[in-house]
């Protein structure tokens, strides 16, 4: 599989978001599961694994950590912290930022995280102090690059300015049907060489094409245990037209939406790797494929055409 950079690490440009792992949701991956998940994208070429104290209230960590075992060294790990836990658990103060470290070290069973990132910003701490206790543990050897997510361009040039230690990665979300960081924040991402990683690339399941028209959505897929307005927006009509143009366009080509979704990303220079969440080692195997497909400018600028 093809491989881009973020910062000093190397990764592949499909990742895994880990964020099914140790799940209490009813149908997510318990531990036997998240080896299988685990092994499949090991050997499909995956080596970008990414997930965060928050998923799974640690969970996610703990059964990463146990499928990984010995092969830990052949992955780059990337985890988040900052999402509220407990009432003294949440946020970027420079204290709570080497708790949470501590902890989630523990929980992977590993002696550093490779891309360590600020999963949201706290408004109550300065991010000079936030990077600050972020380029302590770079200097400690328990991170070896820092990132943020959910970060606006303004907050990320404040970061970049502070003269500190600063971000290599940003992750928010960007998919065909959700395209508000192109406005800002990717093109600061060219700009200064820093690694875009989209979240919810298939924007909740819609891009995958299992949801069609007027039929009755799988019981199992992650949009039905969204609130009724918030389907009402997914599910809209606008949104259905635009989805089957796509897939149109991909079938002419002998390719899927999926597939689709994963190339109209890589083909944005900014992005890194695209990060997926996974049930199943087919799901993994469907996702590393999609990486195959490279889309000229031409088709780049049709796809855009066709949701815009």
């Amino acid at each position: 599989m093809e491989t881009r950079s973020i910062g000093s690490l190397t990764v592949s440009v499909v990742g895994i978001g880990c964020n099914n792992f140790g799940s209490k949701v009813v149908g997510k991956l318990d531990q036997q599961r998240t080896n299988e998940v685990v092994a499949a994208a090991l050997d499909a070429g995956v080596t970008f694994f990414d997930t965060a104290d928050a998923y799974g209230g640690g969970a996610s960590e703990t059964f990463l950590g146990t499928a990984l075992g010995s092969r830990r060294d052949e992955i780059v790990l990337a985890s988040k912290f900052g999402m509220r836990l407990a009432d003294d658990r949440q946020g970027a103060k420079p204290e709570y930022v080497k708790r949470a470290i501590e902890a989630s070290l523990e929980r992977l069973g590993t002696d550093r995280i490779d891309l360590y990132m600020l999963h949201k910003p706290d408004p109550e701490t300065p991010i000079a102090e936030t990077l600050g206790a972020l380029g302590e543990l770079k200097a400690a050897g328990k991170v070896r690059e820092i990132g943020c997510s959910n970060f606006s361009a303004e907050q990320l040039e404040e970061a970049r300015s502070s003269g500190l230690p600063s971000f290599v990665a940003v992750q928010n979300e960007l998919s065909l049907l959700n395209r508000a960081a192109e406005a800002e924040v990717l093109p600061y991402c060219a700009e200064h060489g820093i690694g875009f990683v989209p979240y919810y690339p298939l924007f909740n399941g819609l891009l995958t094409g299992k949801y069609k028209r007027g039929a009755e959505p799988p019981s199992n897929g992650r949009i039905t245990s969204f609130a009724d307005d918030r389907k009402e927006a997914i599910f809209s009509e606008e949104n259905f037209d635009r989805i089957e143009r796509l897939e149109a366009f991909a079938g002419e080509r002998g390719h899927k939406l999926l597939e689709l979704a994963f190339a109209w990303l890589l083909a944005k220079a900014p992005v890194a790797s695209v990060i997926a969440g996974s049930t199943s080692p087919e799901q993994i195997k469907a996702n590393a494929a999609a990486a195959s497909w490279t889309l000229t400018e031409d088709e780049a600028a049709e796809v855009d055409a066709l949701v815009a």
